[in-house]
């Protein structure tokens, strides 16, 4: 993708690209002429074998190099003038490798193409938080490395990688990626007590009668209400059904929101849901009940488990259940008829709580301030700066620049453990401000002319009065 800029077409700046992706593990090919036998997965796939070859052997020898320095902490990057180089050891002796081209600027000199690589625009926070997630995201679907080696030696797990990562890796959008893939954080949507009990019990009611029903989450729209998952599992099932899943549903939903969606049900109260997950057409007695399978507590107890993703379509709720044992055409008629009604009820009660918190918050119209918060306790994170608008790609709604000072303070709030303010003047006008306080992170952008370092303060607090009056944060 490339953005043109500058004088009459002279300039264009191109984005950061994806030029490889590779995982090895050195144990496999000790010997010499064995070693492609160390290749697990290599992308672009069409690369020939002696440069797969070189490009693992070269990222092998800076790792066990970087190891004489650091024995606890091997390399995490290595940069260089055209691209920069992400390596992450998510299982002993497994290593990812990710290599991505710097943003280059392209100018014409005599009518020729002159390039100019941008060695220090990329941040290596964002890009090595966009491969841990690769990984986090292979073991939600198919269990750890070691586990395929496992069920079926170096074939299964090069075929799993195979078929993972010929798909996922489509889904990376280097040039949107920012401060959110640091945290990758979960929307969580602002309820009042009653309307949470309600859902609590609602789940409590639907997973005592449909018993396999193993762990329940609760969404509107994009955010999410309840879950009964591991807080690190849900983090990796929620960007998968906010940027994946949801997403592919929603094009065909919008074109034919007029037509009948479904047969009744007899005996049933009027509702229309479906299931995102499973079966199509729960009339069909020949319909496929198949369920995407997802791993959870990989760490300790290893669950494997059935996806099944129920969505009711006049209201923008889902319920992503998962089930012990894979689940029948009969039990997903039984949760349609639970359920369905029953998100229909609930649905008013949790539309009337949006249109308050819409009221509240549309009180100011546009506001001279942009945040970013997060919360690393219960992964609460909340953005005005982006406008979510395709799948996958999270879209800031400011300078690119700025988004680099945003990432540039939260590396070094990494590097200490105490709370502190840091306040940077940026281009004209903008001041950026970074508050760390108590696994609390705000990031804030005034556009303000004329404005000292005190009025910025101010500002801030005021900001933090309104937006975040039940959070506490340390002045």
């Amino acid at each position: 993708m490339a953005a043109a800029a500058g004088a009459a077409g002279q300039e264009k700046q191109l984005a950061p690209t994806l030029l490889s992706f590779f995982i090895y593990n050195p144990k496999l090919g000790p010997k010499e002429g064995e070693e492609e036998k160390k290749i697990l997965f290599y992308h672009p796939n069409e690369v020939e074998k002696n440069e797969k070859i070189r490009n693992v052997g070269l990222c092998e020898a800076i790792v066990q190099f970087t190891r004489t320095f650091s024995p606890t902490k091997p390399a995490k990057s290595l940069h260089t003038q055209k691209n920069r180089q992400f390596f992450h050891e998510p299982e002993e002796n497994f290593w990812m490798v990710m290599v991505v081209r710097n943003p280059i600027i392209e100018k014409h000199k005599d009518g020729k193409p002159v390039y100019e690589y941008q060695e220090e625009e990329l941040l290596d926070k964002v890009y090595s938080s966009v491969l841990q997630q690769c990984y986090s995201m292979y073991k939600l679907f198919n269990g750890t490395f070691l586990k395929a080696m496992e069920d079926g030696g170096v074939k299964v797990l090069k075929e799993r990688l195979e078929k993972f990562f010929h798909r996922y890796l489509q889904t990376l959008h280097l040039q949107s990626c920012d401060l959110l893939d640091v945290f990758c954080g979960i929307s969580f949507f602002p309820l009042d007590k009653m309307t949470y009990l309600k859902i609590q019990s609602f789940i409590n009611r639907m997973e005592e009668s449909l018993n396999i029903v193993k762990y329940t989450a609760f969404l509107y729209n994009d955010q999410l209400i309840w879950s009964g998952l591991e807080q690190d599992d849900m983090r990796i099932l929620y960007k998968y059904l906010t940027t994946s899943l949801f997403p592919r549903h929603m094009e065909p939903e919008l074109a034919g929101r007029d037509s009948p969606i479904r047969a009744e049900m007899p005996g049933n109260l009027q509702h229309y849901g479906r299931f995102l997950t499973g079966p199509l057409n729960l009339n069909d007695p020949e319909t496929k009940c198949r369920f995407p399978k997802i791993f959870v507590n990989t760490d300790d107890t290893y669950e494997e488990l059935h996806l099944i993703v129920y969505k009711n379509l006049t209201s923008p709720f889902s319920l992503p259940a998962t089930a012990s044992i894979p689940p029948t055409l009969e039990f997903c008629r039984k949760l349609d008829s639970i359920v369905g009604p029953q998100l229909t009820v609930l649905a008013s009660d949790i539309c009337e709580q949006y249109n308050i918190n819409k009221r509240i918050s549309g009180a100011e119209k546009e506001p001279q301030f942009k945040f970013i918060y997060f919360n690393h306790m219960n992964l609460a994170e909340k953005s005005t700066i982006h406008m979510r608008k395709t799948p996958s790609v999270s879209l800031a709604s400011v300078h690119p620049d700025l988004m680099k000072i945003l990432g540039d303070i939260n590396s070094d709030f990494s590097r200490v453990d105490e709370d502190e303010e840091i306040i940077v003047k940026a281009m004209s006008d903008y001041w950026v401000v970074g508050k760390k306080s108590d696994q609390r992170e705000l990031y804030v952008i005034l556009n303000q002319k004329n404005v000292n370092l005190i009025e910025v303060n101010e500002e801030v607090k005021k900001l933090c009065a309104t937006q975040f009056n039940n959070i506490f944060f340390l002045d």
